[in-house]
């Protein structure tokens, strides 16, 4: 199932089934039809039929959302092999690790929201009425080093645009890994009828905002003392990307 299918259901039972998986990221089908309240029957037919409309995977005893894979793609740089691959459900330690010591910095602040919510939700990938989220994660070997994060909105009028944020761990950079990163996260958006792009990064993150305008990002707005980071009040850069 592409992130940016509609979602319809023809029964109210497969729509609640959907939804309970889908906010858990993963679950075993006894938990899961001891919440929705089904007899076993029931259960099956209705996760049976979800199976084959491409809305979720039942795996052994467990389900998750059936998300259609990016495929995965293998790098070399000065010697590192790396993969940049979608994110799955098992990376999520992993990949909040990641985000909040990149945005630990303090010059992320869009960044460390991210990991907030991800790590409230427990899930990494979302997909329903209200929001979509896309994780592709730069690995060496099992361990996440970077990522690129589109938040999608449902809103149809916002529907052309989606939120970026991108990063990799420190000692990592320099590589051109976070450009590998940027360039497939514009990509997928490109590739899924995706407009424009935007960011926002604090004015004090000068790398960071060398980085995108180097990779044709513009700067669309400042907004004056907009965040507060310590004591001190620090404007907020946004800027945004074409996508053609």
């Amino acid at each position: 199932m592409e992130l940016t299918e509609q979602l319809t259901f023809s029964h109210d039972d497969r729509r609640d089934l959907y939804e309970h998986v889908e906010e858990q990221g993963s679950v075993h089908e006894r938990e899961a039809r001891r919440a929705l309240n089904m007899d076993r029957t029931a259960f099956g037919h209705h996760a049976t039929v979800l199976v084959r409309d491409g809305y979720l995977d039942w795996e052994g005893d467990r389900l998750s959302v059936a998300y259609e894979e990016d495929g995965a793609t293998e790098h070399s740089a000065d010697g590192l092999e790396y993969v940049v691959r979608m994110a799955t459900q098992r990376d999520l330690s992993g990949l909040v690790g990641v985000i909040r010591q990149v945005a630990g910095e303090g010059t992320y602040i869009e960044a460390e929201t991210v990991a907030d919510v991800i790590e409230h939700d427990e899930v990494v990938l979302r997909h329903n009425e209200l929001e979509s989220r896309l994780f592709l994660v730069a690995a060496v070997g099992e361990e996440v080093i970077g990522w690129v994060h589109l938040d999608l909105p449902e809103t149809e009028k916002l529907g052309h645009t989606a939120v970026l944020t991108v990063g990799i761990l420190p000692e990592y950079r320099g590589k051109g890994i976070g450009s590998t990163l940027l360039e497939r996260g514009e990509s997928w958006a490109a590739g899924h009828g995706f407009e424009k792009l935007y960011n926002s990064i604090p004015a004090t993150n000068d790398g960071a905002v060398a980085f995108l305008t180097d990779h044709g990002w513009e700067r669309e707005a400042v907004r004056e003392g907009h965040y507060k980071i310590d004591t001190e009040y620090v404007d907020q850069v946004m800027l945004a990307k074409r996508l053609e």
